[in-house]
Order: C-alpha cells, then sequence, then structure tokens
C-alpha cells in the first residue's frame, strides 16, 4: 500500500512536514516519543492540523492505547482517526485517560487553547521532542517553514572501482542566504549511518563537490553502496536541493552523470527502460523514511499493462536494494518501458544499465526515471492554443554528430491517465532551420515506439554537423489526449568507444510572454520564464572535457538570435574568462568546455571550476555531461539545472 503522506502539491509545493517526522534526527525521538505513550496508560489523541495519519504511517502508533480521537475542525467530525470516528475535542473534557497526545509541533499554542478541557493529572505529549536543534533551523519562528528542510538524497557509492559526486553551486547565498552550510547524513546499503558531518560552503555561486571517494577517506569507511542525506542549513529562495551526480571509475569505460533527485516520494515514476538482450537493468530501490518499506509494496509492471509484480521483500529504513529488473519481469525487453509502483516511499531513483559486449567487456550507466503524475488529466483547451502558443509545449534534445554517435528516441507516458500520445518529431539544424519532420501519430500507453534521428533524416545530413530533435504534440491525432506533461528517454550510443549515456525530461512551453499555467517555467519568480542562467560543472580530472549542448527553442517566434554569456568560474564563484555566442531561434550550439577556454584560462580556473551560462534575452535549455576521448572513452550526459 502506498503511503498515506502529502509530499508535493503542484499549488503549494513541497510539503515540510513529511520531512520533518522523517528527518534522520528526527528518528530517534520519535521511538522515545513513542515508547513514552506507550508506557503512558490510556491516551487521548487530539489532531487539529490533520497531521496524524501521516505521522503515525512513518512511525506507528501501535501499541499505544489509544482511548479515543479528536479533531478541531468540525468537518472532520466522525471521520476516521486512527481506524476510529473522531470527536470534537469539547468532548475531551471529563474523559478518564492518563495523557493526551498533540500532533503537531509548536505545540504550546495548541495546548493552551485546550488547557481547560484536559483532564486532571493527564501528561500531555506533542511532536516537538522531534524538533531538529535550533542551529539546524532557518526560521526559527516556524518550525515548518519550507527552508528549515532544503534537503534531498543522492545515490552515493563508493567501491569495486565505482565513484560518485554530487556537484552543485551556493546559489541561496545568491539569494540573501549568510552563512549556509551543509548537514550531511551517509546511509550504508542496510540503512545505517556510516559518517554524519557538516560542511561549508562558499560564497555566493561558489561551487560543491561531495566525493565519495574523500568520503570514504576521511571516515576511514570500507566499501559502500547507500544515499547520502543533504540537508542546506541556512538556505533562502529555494528549498529545492539542485545537483548533478557525476558517477565515475577507476577505468576509462565508467562515467555517468544524473540530476538531481527531485526531493518528494512520488507514488509511481516511468520511464524505466526495459533491458536489451545483452544488459541488464537495475533499479536502485531507497528508502527515503525511517520505517521499513513492507514486502510487496514496490511493485513493477510493463507501461499500459495492469498486471504488476511485487517486491516480495522488506526494505529497512534508509536501506538500498539492487532490484533487477528481470527478477520481476523476465521477458521484459527494449523498446518496452518499465512502471515503477513506488508507493511514496522514495524519491526519484537510480537505475543503472550494465551491459556486456560481445568481446566480454562490461559498461556501466546510470541514469533516473521521472515522476509520473497521478494529478493530471488530458487537456482539451491546449489544442485551441495553438494561434495564441504556437507549438505550446517542446521537449527538446540534442542531436549529436551523426558520424559518430546515435541519437535515439522512445517516448514515454507520464501520467497515470495518459492514455494515448499524440506526436510529432521534428529536426532542425543548428542554424534553427527545420530540416525534417515525421508525425508520429496517436501512439497508444503501452507502445513500443523507438526512433532515431537518422530515421527522420533518412538518408540527408546536417549542415552544422548537430542539431537537436523537438517533440511536440500533434493535435491532427489527438487534439483531447494532451496534458502537458510530455516526456521522452533519449539514448546517445557513441560509435567510437561503445559507450551509451540517456536522459530524460519534460516538456516546457518556451519563449512566448504569454503564459498558460505556470508555463513558460520560471526558476524564480512568476512565469514566463524569459533568461537563463544554467550551472555547467567541469571535467573532474585532467583526462575529463566537459560538453554542453544549449537548444534555443520557441513556442512563438522570439528573439531572431541569443546573446549568451559562458563565464568561466573558479570553485568560488570569480569570473576568470567569458565568451559570447548567439545561437538563433530554433537552433542550438554544442561546446566543449576546453576548446572553448584556452588551456591557460582552464588552469587559472583550477580544479572544481564552472562554467555560468548567462542570457538575458531569453530561456535556452540545456545538456551537460563529460567525455574522455579515445577508443576505450565513456561520455555522460544529463539535463542541466538553473537557478
Amino acid at each position: 500500500m502506498p503511503l498515506k503522506i502529502e509530499t508535493f502539491s503542484n499549488v503549494t509545493g513541497g510539503s515540510s512536514y513529511f520531512k520533518a517526522i522523517g528527518h534522520p534526527l528526527a528518528a530517534e525521538p520519535a521511538q522515545a516519543l513513542l515508547a513514552d505513550l506507550r508506557a503512558a496508560g490510556r491516551v487521548a489523541v487530539y489532531d487539529p492540523l490533520n497531521m496524524l495519519e501521516p505521522f503515525d504511517e512513518i512511525h506507528h502508533l501501535s501499541g499505544v492505547d489509544v482511548a479515543a480521537v479528536y479533531a478541531q475542525n468540525v468537518d472532520k467530525i466522525g471521520e476516521p482517526l486512527l481506524g476510529r470516528p473522531a470527536q470534537p475535542v469539547t468532548a475531551l473534557a471529563g474523559t478518564e485517560v492518563d495523557a493526551v497526545f498533540v500532533a503537531a509541533f509548536d505545540a504550546d499554542r495548541l495546548v493552551t487553547h485546550i488547557q481547560h478541557l484536559i483532564p486532571a493529572g493527564a501528561k500531555v505529549y506533542s511532536l516537538d521532542p522531534l524538533k531538529l536543534p535550533a542551529d539546524l533551523l532557518t526560521d526559527r519562528r516556524t518550525y515548518l517553514a519550507p527552508l528549515n528542510f532544503a534537503t534531498n538524497y543522492a545515490f552515493f557509492r563508493d567501491g569495486a572501482g565505482h565513484h560518485t559526486r554530487v556537484v552543485t553551486a551556493n546559489y541561496w547565498s545568491s539569494y540573501g542566504a549568510a552563512e549556509p552550510y551543509l548537514w550531511l547524513c551517509l546511509f550504508g546499503e542496510h540503512g545505517q549511518v556510516l559518517a554524519r558531518w557538516t560542511q561549508e560552503l562558499p560564497g555566493a555561486d561558489g561551487t560543491v563537490v561531495i566525493d565519495s571517494a574523500a568520503v570514504r577517506k576521511k571516515f576511514d569507511l570500507p566499501e559502500f553502496t547507500g544515499q547520502l542525506f543533504i540537508h542546506v542549513v541556512g538556505a533562502a529562495g529555494h528549498d529545492v536541493v539542485k545537483y548533478a551526480l557525476d558517477t565515475y571509475g577507476d577505468t576509462a569505460d565508467t562515467l555517468s552523470c544524473t540530476h538531481d533527485a527531485n526531493a518528494w516520494p512520488s507514488d509511481f515514476y516511468a520511464g524505466l527502460p526495459a533491458p536489451r538482450a545483452d544488459e541488464r537493468v537495475i533499479l536502485w530501490v531507497q528508502n527515503s523514511h525511517p520505517c521499513p518499506i513492507p514486502a510487496g509494496a514496490v511493485a513493477l509492471n510493463l507501461m499500459g499493462h495492469d498486471t504488476a509484480v511485487e517486491l516480495d521483500r522488506e526494505v529497512p529504513p534508509y536501506a538500498t536494494f539492487a532490484l533487477d529488473v528481470a527478477s520481476l519481469l523476465p521477458d521484459a525487453r527494449w523498446p518496452q518501458q518499465v512502471e515503477i509502483r513506488a508507493g511514496k516511499h522514495f524519491v526519484r531513483p537510480r537505475y543503472e544499465v550494465i551491459r556486456t559486449d560481445a568481446a566480454g567487456a562490461t559498461r556501466h550507466r546510470i541514469a533516473h526515471p521521472n515522476v509520473e503524475r497521478v494529478d493530471l488529466k488530458p487537456d482539451p483547451k491546449l489544442a485551441t492554443l495553438t494561434n495564441l502558443m504556437g507549438k505550446g509545449f517542446i521537449l527538446p534534445a540534442p542531436i549529436f554528430p551523426a558520424g559518430r554517435f546515435r541519437t535515439i528516441a522512445l517516448p514515454t507516458p507520464m501520467g497515470t491517465t495518459q492514455d494515448h500520445l499524440p506526436l510529432t518529431a521534428i529536426v532542425y539544424d543548428a542554424d534553427g532551420t527545420e530540416v525534417a519532420r515525421r508525425d508520429l501519430g496517436r501512439l497508444p500507453r503501452d507502445h513500443e515506439t523507438v526512433f532515431e534521428a537518422a530515421d527522420i533524416l533518412d538518408g540527408r545530413s546536417l549542415p552544422s554537423g548537430y542539431g537537436h530533435l523537438e517533440l511536440i504534440y500533434d493535435f491532427a491525432a489527438g487534439e483531447n489526449d494532451a496534458d502537458g506533461w510530455l516526456h521522452a528517454l533519449f539514448r546517445y550510443e557513441d560509435g567510437v568507444s561503445g559507450h551509451a549515456a540517456e536522459t530524460s525530461f519534460g516538456a516546457h512551453m518556451f519563449n512566448t510572454v504569454l503564459t498558460y499555467k505556470n508555463e513558460p517555467q520560471s526558476y524564480s519568480g512568476r512565469a514566463p520564464g524569459l533568461s537563463t542562467r544554467l550551472f555547467l560543472r567541469t571535467g573532474m580530472a585532467a583526462d575529463v572535457d566537459t560538453l554542453c549542448h544549449l537548444i534555443y527553442p520557441a513556442s512563438t517566434p522570439w528573439n531572431a538570435r541569443s546573446n549568451t554569456a559562458l563565464i568561466l568560474m573558479t570553485k568560488d564563484g570569480e569570473e576568470v574568462a567569458r565568451r559570447t555566442v548567439t545561437i538563433a531561434c530554433s537552433g542550438s550550439f554544442h561546446f566543449r568546455v576546453g576548446q572553448t577556454f584556452t588551456s591557460s584560462e582552464v588552469k587559472e580556473a583550477g580544479r572544481d571550476a564552472y562554467v555560468l551560462i548567462r542570457d538575458t534575452t531569453c530561456r535556452l535549455f540545456g545538456y551537460h555531461g563529460l567525455i574522455r576521448d579515445g577508443a576505450n572513452g565513456a561520455f555522460a550526459l544529463d539535463h542541466m539545472f538553473g537557478f
């Protein structure tokens, strides 16, 4: 069964309450509170703020002798709470109980309101013992303020020649944070705490790096595969912790990068590719809560198929389990795709594709599926807006030089009510010229339609040598099917090294002043988002260069060319050099840091430098990656983050 907790609302944003009761530092006080309640005798439970059932879902009130449950809102009276009809809190007076449990933080005021109703001698408990220490709070007046819980998880591994590296920037200081820092907790495979520490942050927009090899050495740890809990203390502007996660190896043939984990556990994830015959696909199930994931609570099914196969084992609190997709779906094969029934037990997970080639060489690549929405329905209005919003929602992806790379696309349903995807694919040259297009039709939910950019080009070449692909809705094929949550998985295969990388993302409206349901999306402030501020981290070693593919998508005609600054920054946020490029509307720009800036400039920028991509004239969409040249080299790719 899915957890009955609220994690995210597209109206109000992320919930801080589930983060508060699930924070690693709240786990032990929660167990102490439950022990006190179980020993207290008969307990009256008061739920003034609808926090009781989520607390019970995470920490379990079993064993507590609950005499009755009380509510404040008259609309809740008679409704079931903990399996009992809720009574008005005014009925608490005169009851024979030994204790009253107020299921709320900052409970003093709430207790004062009912002081006259509390039976004489009854001891009062609340959630306040679960509060974090004051020095970990940004807003000490309002405990559940979102900025108090700027947290996220990252897949973190070090061993058997594999390492991980979290890279971000201190964008919180750019929004006014005075002295933010990181509180970090590393969990091992079984959910055990391997290390806890704090890390200072650099000045505004400085680089933040957490490398698994350095952490392992610092704490003298054995090999581990687990997850890193990241808490930004003193955050401002954003309670979202964005990062790039690089996975690299001791040999040149291991390299991947993925986006942040998306800190709100979801009911469903989708876009998980089924394996090819020469592949294994491992879904890394990483429990985000201090309660076990029960056996049977996580399940997989082929997209568009109702039959789901359950994971018949428990996953302990904060633990990591490597779920081989073939163990549940042995007949699943690419280009089929898998739906993950996650039940809000974990944040957006990572999956690892392990491929063994004909020569016996093994390659690893890591990527992430995406959130499948349960709150969306098809929006027929979208088909009526083409006169105003032009192409409307656009999903852009790079097309790398065809002489070396294959560019492969698999559209992925990302809403539980999304029965059909009416799509058109358009290929653009780097100069913004449309070169080819193909109507893909009205794809059913269980489709296996995978295509290559080369298929659409049908023998033609891109004059610039590279370009980009756009997926848009084809309203002629299905005017009542679009829901604005168009996604696809894009896979890139290197004909030189044999390595592959993949990324998945969703569509947005781009570069139009008209707005529709908070689109074009803005990183800060209200829509429309019509400017660019992207973070491009640089290579981690001398033999690793950074690649970037910037795309200038436009729902309606916008500025003919961008005015894009590529600013090379030190890890402390100081500018070393800049280049200005102009990208054609509906065009793209592919570059490498080591070829765009001189070797002396790169050397001056130093280790852990980054490139700030800034444009005040348009919104660009970017993909970043790392690449090692050579016959055995690997490359990595995923979409970028802005702030």
